[in-house]
Parts: C-alpha cells; sequence; structure tokens
C-alpha cells in the first residue's frame, strides 16, 4: 500500500519562486527521477529525511548526499531538530558547617549568623532577612522587602558590613536556603573575605541563635496585631529591632543587659557602632 506523500514530507521554507521553478522544470536527470526533492517539495512541507522516505514509497533508492544537494541548488532548508538551548545560571554557593553548634564567640564581628522570616499583612506578605552577632546578640544588620529574593539577605550583610566592618574571617553562618546558596550571597562574602559557613539541610537547630531571635520577635510583636498593610508591617518590624529589641530589650544570657548595653560595657565604642 503506498504511502500518502502529506504524512512523510515536510520542508521548513520553500520560497515561492523556487517551488515553482521546482514544479515546473523540465530539464535534466533528475526532474523526472521520484526520488528528486525539487517535485516533491512543489505538494508538501518536506525535510532531507523525509524525501527519502518519499522516494523510497515510490520504489526508488537514493542517498542522503544526493538528496542534500538537490535541496541545497534549489535553495530548500530541511527542517532540523535543534536542542534549546538553556539559560546559563550560576552556581550555587555552599558551605562547610564552621560552627557545629557553638553559639557563642569571645568578641564581636567573630561569628554571625543570618535568617529570614515572613509575616502576612491583609494586602500580602512581608519578608526580614537578618543578621546578628554571636557575642552580644545583636541585630547588626537587616532587610525588610515584600519579595523573598537573594536581594534581600545581600542587603542584610551589606548594612551588618557597613556597621560593623568586620576583618575579613567572620563566620557567617546560614541556612541552605536558596537566598542564601545564591551566587549574589557568596559573591558578597567573598568580596569582603568572610567566611561562609552552613547547616544541615532542613535543621532548624544548627541556627537557633537567630531562630530564638525570630521567635522572640513572633511573640512580642507580630502576633500581637492584625497588620492591615505590608507598610505598617514592614515600619513595625524596623521599630522594634532599631528602638526596642537592640538598645532596650535585656537578656538573661546578657547579665540582663541589651544587646546595646553589653557592647558599651564590654567592647570599645569604635568597635560596637
Amino acid at each position: 500500500m503506498p504511502v500518502p506523500e502529506h504524512l512523510d514530507l515536510r520542508l521548513l521554507r520553500v520560497e515561492q519562486s523556487a517551488t515553482l521553478t521546482a514544479c515546473c522544470r523540465g530539464c535534466g536527470a533528475d526532474d523526472h527521477d521520484p526520488s528528486d526533492p525539487r517535485r516533491l517539495a512543489g505538494d508538501v512541507w518536506c525535510s532531507a529525511g523525509a524525501c527519502r522516505t518519499a522516494a523510497r514509497a515510490r520504489g526508488a533508492h537514493v542517498g542522503r548526499k544526493r538528496v542534500a544537494r538537490l535541496m541545497r541548488i534549489d535553495g530548500l532548508v530541511g527542517v532540523s531538530h535543534r536542542r534549546k538551548r538553556r539559560g546559563w545560571k550560576p552556581d550555587t554557593a555552599t558551605h562547610e558547617d564552621l560552627v557545629k553548634r557553638q553559639f557563642r564567640a569571645d568578641a564581636p564581628n567573630r561569628l554571625w549568623f543570618c535568617d529570614i522570616t515572613q509575616h502576612r499583612a491583609k494586602d500580602g506578605w512581608v519578608y526580614c532577612a537578618a543578621v546578628i552577632d554571636a557575642y552580644s546578640r545583636r541585630i547588626v544588620g537587616w532587610s525588610i522587602s515584600d519579595r523573598i529574593t537573594a536581594e534581600i539577605v545581600a542587603d542584610a550583610l551589606e548594612m551588618a558590613r557597613w556597621r560593623r566592618r568586620p576583618e575579613p574571617g567572620t563566620v557567617v553562618h546560614a541556612d541552605r536556603g536558596a537566598q542564601y546558596t545564591s551566587w549574589l550571597f557568596g559573591h558578597r562574602l567573598r568580596q569582603a573575605g568572610l567566611l561562609g559557613s552552613m547547616g544541615r539541610v532542613a535543621s532548624s537547630v544548627d541556627n537557633a541563635l537567630i531562630g530564638s531571635f525570630w521567635s522572640t520577635m513572633q511573640r512580642e510583636l507580630l502576633d500581637r496585631s492584625a497588620w492591615t498593610s505590608r507598610a505598617e508591617l514592614s515600619s513595625a518590624m524596623f521599630e522594634w529591632i532599631e528602638a526596642f529589641y537592640n538598645p532596650t530589650r535585656r537578656h538573661t544570657a546578657l547579665g540582663n543587659l541589651s544587646p546595646v548595653e553589653f557592647e558599651r560595657l564590654h567592647i570599645p565604642a569604635a568597635t560596637a557602632a
């Protein structure tokens, strides 16, 4: 049973003039050959492989090179299946756990912990990224946004760097969330000479110090109001960190002092700024 041509043949592009010429041309040995793609192309969409298949269905045997040559002469281009190139994606930045659940530091700017929390207002989510110094439990950097991106954690780190000006070698510990394994955050660490550190996947205990901070914020601020807007919630987060938590809220682990009071008592003012 003969194979219908329209099931076998495809052509990516045949210019009208080339099609008419292929159909009407009457000279040359190839013009009356059943394998001639110029005869096949006038009726259907065709590829080099499909032309060969159709030629076989008509009882002719033809090589690939011959079909390609004839198609090239008449400007016919066969359909080709090409893989789409995927866009370039930067490598993620993961680090060893340099902390091993040791949440204390013997001096400021030796060990920082980073994390993100989120809370919902009536018009959407608000995200807060923070950096806490293990020595005094002071929030040394933070960033608030309505989107959870790599930029929010990078901005919090930049604030901490600007405020504290740490020496190279400061350990910055985070979880393995996408924001902290992003190329941007890793680049900022390398740029400043800071040492990245990460706990195990899905282990909140490895980042318990800043987890405790979020629990305090949740209990003392976030859960105490129904926030009407993201702007209201963002402003409340900012005020709670800078006007209450850092300068005023006392910690038993700090001798019943606030983070700012503890730093003023134990370290030079220039270092604690």
